[in-house]
C-alpha cells in the first residue's frame, strides 16, 4: 500500500513538473504548424509575383517548410525537457559528411537555384558558356540543356554555369553587324562606299538609326579595309551578315572593284 501511495504521489508530482510544459509544447506545435502554414504560401506568392521559374515554386516551397517545421519540432521538444544539444549536434555533423560527399552536385543545384531565380537567360536564348553556344533547350535544377546549330545536344553542369562568364545573344531586341570588307589599292574608296550604302539602305531589315557607318579602318598588306558596321533586329543578324557578303562580292565584280587576296611575288635572279 505504501508502495502504491509513493509512486502515486510520484505520478502527481511528475504531472505537476511536466504537465505544463506538456501543454504548452502542444499548444506551441499547433500554433506553430498553422503559423508556418501561411509563411509558406506567404512564401509562394512572394516567388510568384518576381516570376520565378514554375517548376522551381514547389520545391522552394517544400525546402523552406521543411526546414522551418524541422526548427519547431526542435524546440518542442525541448519545451518538454529532451536535451537535444546532443541530437543537435549528430545532426550538423551528419550533414556536414553528406554535404561534402555530395560538394559537386549541391554545387549544380545552388547553380541552378540561382539561375532559376536571377534568370541570366531563359529557354530559346542563344547563349555562350563554359567554352560550348547553342539555344538553351532547357533549364534544371542540376543542368542547362544547350541545342547547337547542327542539333547537337549539349547537357552543362550548372555549377559551373551559374559562376563563369556568360553571353547572352538574344537578351537584347537589336545587334549590331560588322564586316570588314577589303577593296584593292587603286580602287576608289567612294565608289566602294556608294555600292555598300546603295546595298545596305535597300534592306529593309536594317535600321536606319544608328546611321549605316562605312569608314576605312586599315591600310592593309593587300587591301584597303573599310570597316562597316549596321544595327539590326537579333532574329535577323545571322540572315544580314550572310546575305550582305553576296550581295557585296557580286555587286563588286560587276561595277570592277577588286576583292583582293593574299599574294606573294616571287623574284628570281639570273647568277650568271
Amino acid at each position: 500500500m505504501e508502495n502504491i501511495d509513493k509512486y502515486l504521489a510520484m505520478a502527481k508530482e511528475m504531472v505537476v513538473e511536466y504537465g505544463v510544459n506538456l501543454i504548452g509544447a502542444i499548444a506551441t506545435l499547433i500554433i506553430g504548424l498553422w503559423v508556418l502554414k501561411g509563411v509558406n504560401r506567404g512564401f509562394g506568392n512572394m516567388l510568384s509575383s518576381r516570376n520565378v521559374d514554375p517548376s522551381l515554386i514547389p520545391f522552394l516551397k517544400s525546402l523552406v517548410s521543411t526546414t522551418l517545421k524541422l526548427i519547431l519540432f526542435i524546440v518542442v521538444l525541448g519545451m518538454v525537457g529532451i536535451q537535444m544539444t546532443s541530437f543537435i549536434a549528430i545532426l550538423g555533423a551528419a550533414g556536414l559528411a553528406v554535404g561534402m560527399a555530395l560538394s559537386g552536385t549541391l554545387s549544380n543545384f545552388a547553380g541552378g537555384v540561382i539561375l532559376l531565380i536571377l534568370k541570366p537567360f531563359k529557354v530559346g536564348d542563344y547563349i555562350e558558356t563554359q567554352g560550348h553556344s547553342g539555344t538553351v533547350h532547357g533549364i534544371q535544377i542540376f543542368n542547362t540543356i544547350l541545342k547547337t546549330v547542327d542539333n547537337k545536344t549539349i547537357i552543362i553542369p550548372n555549377g559551373g554555369v551559374a559562376t563563369s562568364s556568360l553571353t547572352n545573344f538574344s537578351s537584347e531586341p537589336k545587334r549590331r553587324v560588322d564586316w570588314t570588307i577589303g577593296i584593292g589599292y587603286g580602287d576608289k574608296i567612294e565608289a566602294a562606299r556608294e555600292i555598300l550604302l546603295d546595298i545596305l539602305s535597300k534592306d529593309e531589315r536594317v535600321h536606319k538609326d544608328p546611321a549605316i557607318f562605312i569608314k576605312v579602318s586599315e591600310l592593309g598588306d593587300s587591301s584597303v579595309n573599310l570597316a562597316t558596321r549596321v544595327w539590326v533586329n537579333s532574329e535577323h543578324y545571322w540572315d544580314v551578315k550572310m546575305e550582305t557578303l553576296e550581295k557585296v562580292y557580286n555587286e563588286f565584280n560587276a561595277k570592277g572593284i577588286n576583292i583582293p587576296f593574299p599574294q606573294m611575288d616571287v623574284h628570281v635572279h639570273n647568277s650568271k
